[in-house]
């Protein structure tokens, strides 16, 4: 198994660490220009202090990297970026591109490294970083437990998260060993929050509208088919990305999507509001935009249940 030791700021881990019953959070880069793609997704992301805190505090489990806006960042993890209001957070991201010389830019993009189920060891149990850390790394290093050094640093980790008792009886961190769709076996309870789950979508989309293809970020929302408040669950195959207002159509059960992936619309907006000529030009249509990996397409079941439970015909 391959994990991943990433540099952070001691505030960063110390806000978030402060607070109780965190499931995700935005391991964020200040510059959308470098990508991630170090480890898979499932796999353990550990959280390294800047020197000369040369220790390992903690962790989460990697989900999704995405480039976003900041005030995007901002609105789908809020606190859970590590700062306690937007001000703040966007001070902090200034500060990092000013001094990489980069130009002033009102809203910029910046990397998004999303953990779920994040856990943090009290200083009494940090870790020394192994002996083959080098004093010159920035960003961070991939290490495997298939190498000694790399099986001895996973051990005391995981060691460390047994113990960690308020996380285990909340069910965030369950010890168990599965096998992802994407191979290996990674110890982790596969859940998304509300925050990762926004991003998956976002990527699996393409950052684009599924029935319109708009592509204007700040106006698409990830959309459940079954709502999370309906026993939904946050996953790739239960959300779809649409345009705010046909999100909120889609919910009210004025529009749906057929199993085969076309957009059907109520005639109950013409009866309700005497209008909707440009809705009514969507009806029929082929979604325009879809994931490219067949088992991230919208669920069949789910579709199903939004045409019986939730369309108004």
């Amino acid at each position: 198994m391959k994990f991943w030791v990433g540099v952070t700021d001691k505030s960063w881990f110390d806000f978030l660490a402060s607070r109780t019953s965190i499931d995700e959070v935005n391991f964020w880069q200040p510059s959308g220009d470098t990508r991630f793609g170090a480890i898979q997704p499932w796999a353990p992301f550990l959280f390294k202090l800047h020197s000369p805190l040369n220790f390992i505090s903690g962790g989460g489990f990697f989900v999704k990297y995405s480039q976003l806006p900041l005030s995007i960042a901002w609105d789908t993890f809020q606190e859970k970026n590590g700062a306690g209001d937007f001000q703040s957070f966007r001070e902090r991201i200034m500060h990092y591109q000013q001094n990489n010389n980069r130009h002033f830019i009102p809203d910029p993009f910046i990397g998004c490294i999303v953990l779920t189920n994040p856990f943090f060891f009290n200083e009494k149990d940090w870790i020394p970083v192994p002996e083959n850390w080098s004093s010159n790394i920035v960003r961070g290093k991939t290490y495997d437990t298939e190498d000694p050094v790399g099986s001895s640093l996973w051990e005391k980790v995981d060691e460390r998260i047994k113990g960690i008792n308020p996380v285990q009886e909340s069910g965030i961190y369950n010890h168990e060993v599965v096998e992802p769709r994407y191979g290996g076996e990674y110890l982790v309870h596969q859940r998304l929050g509300q925050g990762g789950f926004r991003v998956v979508i976002i990527e699996a989309y393409n950052k684009k509208c599924a029935i319109t293809g708009e592509r204007t970020l700040p106006a698409l929302e990830s959309a459940h088919i079954k709502p999370y408040s309906s026993s939904g669950p946050h996953s790739v195959n239960n959300g779809i990305l649409l345009r705010s207002d046909l999100h909120k159509l889609f919910d009210a059960g004025y529009m749906t999507i057929t199993t085969d992936h076309h957009v059907e619309v109520s005639k109950y907006i013409k009866e309700e509001y005497e209008n909707g000529h440009d809705y009514y030009a969507l009806h029929g249509k082929k979604l325009l935009s879809l994931p490219s990996d067949p088992l991230d397409l919208p669920s069949k079941e789910y579709l199903e249940w939004h045409n019986k439970e939730i369309y108004e015909r």
